[in-house]
């Protein structure tokens, strides 16, 4: 079924709006996703703050191309959806766990990062990094490595001689 133009015009406006308060996007081809899936996804990326909306790929160019992003804009084929958030990687992580829960139904097509076109592999490396918690925990358990080592090689010594 055709969409008027003033409909057209509503998708775009809410297009827009998107793209101006998202910190980062996600392009999201889904294929073959039955809608309990489907609704499963939706609910599983707004529980952790991740919007996610479909609209048709000319209608996401035209917005996207008065914006001005740097790079090129990735190949966007089939059905295409975006997912966004004003976190930085929560998007592309959230994303990324449903395509490893629906496997060849969704797939990460590329994206938009730190106001940059990102392809494919480029958004999954950013799916890939981990959650600022686990990053502190991480930095501030090698911190504590050589202290711990440290401890360890004094009492080894005061046994020795005890």
């Amino acid at each position: 079924m055709a969409i008027t133009k003033q409909k057209k015009a509503e998708i775009v406006k809410e297009i827009e709006s998107i793209v101006d308060g998202a910190e980062s996007m996600v392009f999201v081809k889904f294929t073959g996703l039955p809608v309990a899936e489907t609704t499963a996804m939706r609910k599983g990326l707004r529980e952790n703050g991740v919007g996610y909306r479909v609209a048709k790929k000319t209608l996401m160019r035209r917005v996207l191309a008065k914006k001005g992003f740097a790079g090129e804009l990735p190949e966007l084929e089939g059905e295409v959806a975006l997912a966004y958030g004003t976190e930085a990687l929560t998007p592309s992580r959230e994303v990324y766990t449903f395509t490893k829960q629906y496997r060849d139904k969704v797939v990460i097509v590329g994206g938009i990062f730190e106001k940059k076109y990102m392809n494919a592999s480029e958004m999954t490396v950013i799916a890939s990094i981990p959650p600022i918690k686990v990053l502190r925990g991480q930095f501030l358990n090698l911190i504590n490595s050589p202290i711990q080592r440290i401890v360890i090689a004094l009492d080894r010594i005061a046994e020795k001689k005890t």
